[in-house]
């Protein structure tokens, strides 16, 4: 009979103690929970890019008429170096024809760039540079050789220079004419016989004033 009632006493002893740690437990879990509830969480937030791109016109470009060009270089594919202001400073007017070899519309306009541009100014204070878009030297010395132009070609990696003037996702046949004070004079898009006339007179009166 004592046995009986000793183990009794066991189990309710044991009882009592499980129920007193299960107790204290809940206790701590609602005591987390609330400290959790009341301290705020860390969030983390990116800061939104910066929108460097500019809203690009119905012909691709990101400039107009009378900005201003920041200066940048430029590498020939003579290997020279050379920047927009040192160009600017030999020369009164400035023309940037992009270009690549494998656009169509840009090998029709590079000879008559040539002869009506190029060899008639040349020596009145006009320098052209051919930009040809993110090709290798090689193959862009060989399309010299095909146009048979004679004004310098620029290379232009990654499209870098194109994207100053125009959405990279735009196409290349385009010039700049850039005056003596660094502003944008005219722009063209493709190869427009009107379009080019009207370049040439604006280029002609520059070099005149």
């Amino acid at each position: 009979m004592k046995k009986i009632n000793s183990l009794v006493y066991i189990l309710i002893f044991l009882s009592l103690t499980l129920a007193a740690c299960h107790t204290q437990q809940l206790t701590t879990t609602e005591a987390t929970a609330t400290k959790s509830e009341k301290t705020p969480k860390a969030t983390i937030t990116t800061p939104p890019a910066e929108n460097s791109s500019k809203e690009a016109d119905e012909r691709g470009f990101i400039v107009k008429i009378g900005d201003v060009v920041p200066d940048f270089a430029m590498t020939l594919t003579d290997g020279t170096t050379t920047s927009l202001k040192e160009l600017q400073a030999q020369h009164k007017v400035i023309m940037l024809q992009f270009t690549a070899s494998w656009c169509g519309v840009c090998r029709k306009e590079m000879p008559h760039i040539e002869s009506e541009v190029w060899q008639p100014y040349k020596d009145k204070g006009l320098m052209v540079v051919g930009v040809d878009r993110d090709e290798p030297l090689e193959k862009v010395l060989k399309f010299k050789e095909q146009t048979k132009v004679t004004y310098p070609l620029a290379l232009d990696p990654n499209a870098d220079i194109f994207a100053r003037f125009a959405n990279k996702n735009q196409g290349v046949t385009r010039n700049i004419i850039i005056d003596q004070a660094g502003n944008i004079a005219f722009l063209t898009r493709l190869f427009k016989r009107d379009e080019f006339d009207e370049m040439k007179e604006v280029i002609k009166q520059l070099l005149e004033s």
